[in-house]
């Protein structure tokens, strides 16, 4: 039977299901398919369905989409422009700060490079840049923002945005009032 064009998935799938720690067996069983059918998708000789993709991608806990663009089911382009769009529906959101669009590009960034993806064109865009200002808490010190974007934000910066600028709790007055007449 000869190798069908289906990328590396078969060797990105093996690779992906040792890093799980799951021989060929437990993953066919978590995913729902035959042992003999995800050897043959392993080894190329298969093309699977975008479903059992999305099941197997479930049971490797990583994206489908990524299976999808290696199995040539999504198109690397469709998930590029994808990929933008849910950056300018952020950056557009007149629902939350810019700060806190920051904090959520650098969320989603963190969360695509832990499912395998490599950060995208504008991953260094943070809130702000449309006006070409960089510099805001995303770019970090060093004023990238990829590295910044892969480290959750400490306690202190994520309560930051919650701390109000004057105590919560009413303090005595420090001169006692005068009855009004």
């Amino acid at each position: 039977m000869a190798s069908l064009n289906v990328g590396n998935l078969g060797e990105y799938l093996r690779e992906q299901r040792r890093n799980a720690q799951l021989s060929l067996r437990q993953l066919a069983d978590a995913a729902g398919v035959s042992n003999p059918y995800l050897s043959q998708i392993e080894r190329g000789l298969r093309k699977p369905s975008a479903e059992v993709l999305q099941q197997v991608a479930k049971a490797l806990r990583i994206s489908a989409e990524t299976l999808y663009v290696r199995a040539g089911i999504l198109d690397e382009r469709e998930r590029e422009r994808e990929e933008l769009e849910t950056r300018a529906v952020i950056l557009a959101d007149p629902s939350i700060n810019e700060r806190q669009k920051s904090v959520l590009l650098q969320i989603y960034d963190s969360f695509r490079k832990e499912n395998g993806f490599e950060p995208g064109p504008e991953s260094g865009v943070v809130a702000g840049s449309e006006t070409g200002d960089e510099s805001g808490p995303a770019a970090g010190a060093d004023g990238g923002g990829a590295d910044a974007a892969s480290e959750p934000p400490t306690r202190s910066e994520r309560s930051a945005s919650s701390i109000p600028s004057e105590p919560s709790t009413p303090s005595a007055p420090s001169k006692p009032e005068k009855p009004s007449n």
